[in-house]
């Protein structure tokens, strides 16, 4: 494994912007993980063009280190961002997109809902429709999607790219994947929506009819970067049925509206329990609230989710209920989600498939 050191005097060979020796200020953020490393250069936004020379120049020069298997290096740029700002035009897409069909965001206000188990299941319940299905998990700070999926090996490289893992039926991505799984990402939010970004640029899809994207949690700058830059045909908001859960979702809805991103539905997790002895019903977390506020904001209601002991059991053992146990009543109500969200995905107006989907 190279050290800090080595790839710090690499990174003062290369070329910085002007032609010049990369200067050691630019380095703003590395992080090495086995062969991975991983590098965020801070650089003047009006500056891009050459910026973007200076990216490449820095990663070739990672890339000759010995040890180096892949060298993943970001542009940063600390600047404010005007909230109120009119939003971006839809992006046109990234080359490593051309061939999907849909890109979908699944996202919270807040974390603790579920929102990663719900983007697991809904991803293996999209297949179940015979889709050709992707996952990506874009929650750097926290990626859940390898134990979701019980997966744990390497991404290889092939031609520049990196090979997504396959489980499940599904090809997935995630940082967690690059990484060891104790490694902190201590990165700020700029970096982390460029490193996404990029991340989805260098990974080979192929034809896909639907990329589910496991986004952060949150409204931050990051979902906002994310939702600018990759063309989103919609948004899946998952929340919990209480009062703060449903604020947090709404301002997750406001968001993608901003940013124009179609809003697919909104789902209720952990709706209700039922005791597995007696059958009675508890609402633990109220109950309804995420339909009335999806009449209230003119946004289709998917449906309910209950609070159940399979669902966590089967994701903490990296086996989705949705393929460990597909008859099963659990595995059911994420296939009848999955069949409301391709209906839902298919006669939408935003479609940004660039060519005709064959068999």
């Amino acid at each position: 494994m190279a050290s800090e050191a080595e790839i710090l005097k690499a990174l003062e060979a290369a070329p910085g912007p002007d032609g010049r020796p990369l200067a050691p200020s630019a380095v703003s953020g590395l992080t090495v993980s086995g062969g991975k490393v991983f590098v965020s250069l801070a650089g003047d936004p009006k500056r891009a063009e050459a910026w973007e020379h200076a990216r490449l120049a820095a990663a070739a020069a990672i890339e000759k280190i010995a040890g180096v298997e892949r060298a993943i290096v970001t542009l940063t740029a600390e600047r404010a961002q005007a909230r109120d700002a009119a939003p971006a035009a839809r992006p046109a897409g990234l080359p490593a997109l051309e061939r999907v069909r849909f890109i979908v965001a699944i996202a919270s206000g807040k974390g603790g809902v579920g929102k990663s188990t719900t983007a697991v299941n809904l991803a293996l319940g999209l297949a179940a429709q015979g889709w050709r299905v992707g996952l990506l998990d874009a929650d750097i700070y926290g990626p859940s999607i390898p134990r979701l999926t019980g997966l744990s090996d390497r991404p290889k490289v092939e031609n520049g790219k990196l090979i997504p893992l396959e489980a499940h039926g599904l090809k997935i991505m995630s940082m967690g994947l690059l990484i060891e799984e104790e490694t902190p990402m201590v990165w700020r939010g700029p970096m982390v929506a460029q490193a996404l970004t990029q991340l989805l640029g260098e990974v080979a899809w192929g034809e896909l009819d639907a990329l589910v994207v496991d986004m952060p949690p949150g409204t931050g700058d990051v979902q906002l970067t994310l939702a600018q830059k990759v063309p989103l045909n919609g948004a899946i908001i998952v929340s919990t049925p209480q009062d703060l859960a449903l604020a947090d979702a709404r301002r997750a809805v406001a968001m993608f509206r901003r940013v124009e991103t179609p809003i697919v539905g909104l789902i209720e997790n952990m709706s209700y329990f039922l005791c597995p002895h007696c059958g009675e019903r508890t609402d633990v977390f109220a109950h309804g609230g995420a339909r009335r506020d999806a009449e209230r904001l003119g946004v289709p209601f998917l449906g309910e989710i209950p609070l159940e002991a399979a669902i966590r059991e089967t994701s903490d053992a990296g086996r989705p209920v949705v393929g460990a146990d597909p008859q099963s009543q659990h595995a059911g109500i994420f296939l009848n989600l999955a069949a409301k969200v391709k209906a839902l995905l298919e006669t939408q107006k935003h479609k940004a498939a660039p060519f005709p989907m064959g068999g």
